[in-house]
Parts: C-alpha cells; sequence; structure tokens
C-alpha cells in the first residue's frame, strides 16, 4: 500500500511537472508574439530566484536589483531568440549571470590576493582524491562561533573569491545545482567546472581557517 502510495506521488508530481513545462512553452509563445501579460506571467514565476542569486552573487539589495533589472531588460530585447532549448527560468539565470559578471567588470572589482593564495599547499593527486576537502573540516564551528558571527565570516570568505569562482561557489553551494547545470550555465566542460569549484571551495576553506586563527589563536582541527 505504502509503495501504491508512492507511485501516485510521483506520477502526480511528474503529471505537474508536465503541465507547468506545457503551459510555460505556451507562454513563450505568447510572450514571443508580443503578449506582455504572458512575458509578465514569466518573469513572475521566476524573478525572486533571480532577485536572490543576484543578492548572493553581489552581497547587497541595491546590486542584486540592478541585476533583476539588466535581466529584465535583456530578457524583453532577446526574447525571440530563445528557443526553448532550456526551461525558460535557466535561460533567465544564464542571463542573470552575464548581468553578475558584467556589473563586477563595471565596478572594476580588485581581488585583495590571487586565488593561490588562499589554496593550502596540496599535491595535484590528492586535489582530486575522494578522502574528501570539505569547506569545514573542524568538528563543529556552531560550538566556537555565534550563528550569525560564523555567517558573516562565511559571506566575507565567499565575498573574497574572484568573481569567476565566486559564481560557481554560489551556484554549487548555495544554490545547490549539480556540476553539469553549472557547466550548461557558465558553458565549460563538466571537468573544468568540477576543477574551479574545488579550487573555490579549497580557497574558501583556508580563508576561513586563516580567520578563525587570526580571532582566536589558534587553527582548526
Amino acid at each position: 500500500m505504502q509503495s501504491y502510495s508512492k507511485n501516485i506521488c510521483y506520477y502526480f508530481e511528474s503529471f505537474i511537472v508536465y503541465l507547468y513545462l506545457m503551459n510555460e512553452k505556451e507562454l513563450v509563445a505568447k510572450a514571443q508574439a508580443g503578449d506582455f501579460e504572458a512575458f509578465s506571467q514569466l518573469i513572475d514565476a521566476n524573478k525572486s530566484k533571480i532577485y536572490a542569486l543576484g543578492l548572493k552573487m553581489t552581497g547587497n539589495q541595491h546590486d542584486a536589483e540592478d541585476i533583476v533589472s539588466e535581466t529584465l531588460v535583456k530578457a524583453i530585447d532577446n526574447i525571440d531568440k530563445f528557443r526553448g532549448e532550456s526551461a525558460f527560468g535557466t535561460w533567465l539565470y544564464t542571463i542573470a549571470l552575464n548581468q553578475a559578471r558584467a556589473l563586477f567588470a563595471k565596478q572594476k572589482q580588485v581581488d585583495l590576493k590571487p586565488i593561490e593564495e588562499y589554496l593550502p599547499t596540496k599535491k595535484a593527486e590528492d586535489l582530486h582524491s575522494s578522502s574528501g576537502f570539505k569547506i569545514f573540516d573542524w568538528e563543529d564551528p556552531h560550538k566556537r562561533l555565534e550563528s550569525a558571527e560564523l555567517k558573516r565570516i562565511i559571506n566575507e570568505a565567499i565575498g573574497q573569491l574572484p568573481a569567476k569562482y565566486r559564481e560557481v561557489f554560489i551556484l554549487r553551494y548555495l544554490e545547490e545545482l549539480s556540476i553539469k547545470e553549472i557547466a550548461k550555465l557558465i558553458h565549460e566542460s563538466e571537468a573544468s567546472t568540477k576543477s574551479r569549484v574545488l579550487r573555490a571551495k579549497l580557497a574558501v576553506r583556508d580563508y576561513l581557517s586563516g580567520r578563525f586563527e587570526e580571532q582566536y589563536g589558534q587553527k582548526m582541527s
């Protein structure tokens, strides 16, 4: 009986997804024909996700709102170029990611140090081992830091990453996208994307370890 109920739920969820995609396809066709109401519905379904991405990428509301605005303008101007090879939300995500990159370039953001200076010294073969580097290698950071302070330091660690590493770190660990999904978004091979994510993760971990030692006079175990 339990297995039967699970199957019913699975097929129901699949049917809902199917209806959503069919509805999205119709809305896209209408939007491409000049129906602004259809375009608005597509945007409303994805706007909060785009804003959340912008906020995570930039760290402030003003820049996040700018990214949303620029993304919408680009989407309106290029809606006729959308071919439906991915979900509409994925297409918007790609535009938003490019707008974040453009914003970083415009601000001429200067990294305090090259990422290599944040990387721990490890042999090349160790970087690809399954022994597993974790962002948090210590036992329980919540026992040592207040959660608000921990969050601030983590945001600080992410913020110091060069843009190309920051974006993949956010997409992988905050947006929880797969390597395959990220590779498609940033137009890189899965191997290259995996390597970039790993380097970003190691840089964040090493930065956090350094901050902890600086603040508390001891290394994280």
